[in-house]
């Protein structure tokens, strides 16, 4: 039982653990216990922290062995100005590249937000924009650019609370407005118009974003 669970479905576990807040930053991650909690042995629990290591999930500390990362204010900063670098740029690829199966796709999730938003019921709003992003980032037919954007926003949900509600109903609907305008110039191939509108829509996301923890000072 314990030898059929691949390193990559612990490595999984352990860093939705993390994102989660199963782990705060700074625990410590005991190789025995993560090896009983998930039913493994320690060497898949040791090669998935070393994966995490890489990702920026988990640091190695003197005396203590793996660790949960601690980012600083300046890392965090720096995730939200990674994305809105990254994500326009995919969001003009998927406008030349997408398929049939990825517009019906995100046009089925504006459809879902936006009758969320109207019908006051954003309890999975959050994952439904989760899903849009990387559906997105998907339609651009790129393997590297989608796994390097799905990893920044797995960072940023576990360094960020984010309220995308904002302070009213009709900021919600605005958001999702806003979703539906990126799926009609992706639908269109107009390049510079759904990277435009995806760097707008994320500028207009950042007020929503607050730090988790109190970040340590830049080191």
């Amino acid at each position: 039982m314990r030898g059929n669970i691949s390193t990559h479905a612990v490595c999984t576990a352990i860093r939705d653990d993390i994102v989660s807040g199963a782990y705060p930053p700074g625990s410590r991650l005991i190789e025995e216990l993560l090896a009983a909690r998930y039913g493994v042995s320690r060497v898949p629990v040791r090669e998935a922290l070393r994966t995490l290591e890489s990702e920026g999930f988990v640091t190695t500390r003197r005396h203590a062995g793996a660790c949960v990362a601690e980012p600083t204010a300046q890392e965090a900063a720096d995730l939200l100005d990674i994305r809105l670098l990254l994500e326009p740029l995919g969001a003009a690829r998927a406008a030349a590249r997408r398929s049939a199966a990825h517009l019906k796709v995100l046009r089925g999730l504006v459809r879902l937000g936006q009758a969320r938003a109207r019908h006051g019921d954003p309890g999975d709003l959050r994952q439904l924009d989760g899903w849009f992003h990387v559906t997105l980032a998907q339609a651009s037919d790129s393997a590297s650019m989608t796994a390097l954007l799905i990893q920044v926003r797995r960072k940023i949900d576990w360094v960020y609370a984010v309220d995308l509600g904002g302070t009213s109903p009709g900021d919600v609907d605005r958001y999702w407005q806003e979703h539906g305008a990126i799926v009609d110039a992706v639908a269109r191939g107009d390049a510079e118009r759904a990277r435009a509108l995806t760097a707008a829509h994320l500028e207009h996301a950042l007020p929503a974003h607050r730090l988790r923890h109190p970040a340590p000072a830049v080191r």
